[in-house]
């Protein structure tokens, strides 16, 4: 079983960036891919980014594709989400998930989910 926690989630004016970071604890975080998905008031919750459990691969949402960078450190037992060139329709509870060696882009093909962290973006 993996547990997530997520961290680093603020307000910041539009053309900001922002890092945020999910503390995962468990039995063999290297095993696991990784994804960072989102959630805006009265939306479904849609993918953003994902790792693979190595970091060798990544895979972007087209709407972050260029300002967003996913990453792990596996000896720290951590995801990040580098936010770059921040927009208003970026706003939304960031949440990260994990699922056993395989990455994905739909929700439903994660297993373990953190309690997300509220990214507000000013105009």
């Amino acid at each position: 079983q993996v547990h997530l926690v997520e961290s680093g989630g603020g307000l910041v004016q539009a053309g900001g960036s922002l890092r945020l970071s999910c503390a995962a604890s468990g039995t063999l975080f290297s095993s696991y891919a990784m994804g960072w998905f989102r959630q805006a008031p009265g939306k479904e919750r849609e993918f953003v980014a994902t790792i693979t459990h190595t970091g060798g691969a990544t895979y972007y949402a087209d709407s972050v594709k260029g300002r967003f960078i996913i990453s792990r450190d596996n000896a720290k037992n951590t995801v990040y989400l580098q936010m770059s060139s921040l927009k208003p329709e970026d706003t939304a509870v960031y949440y990260c998930a994990s699922r056993r060696l395989i990455v994905g882009t739909l929700a439903s093909e994660y297993d373990y989910w953190g309690q997300g962290t509220q990214v507000t973006v000013s105009s």
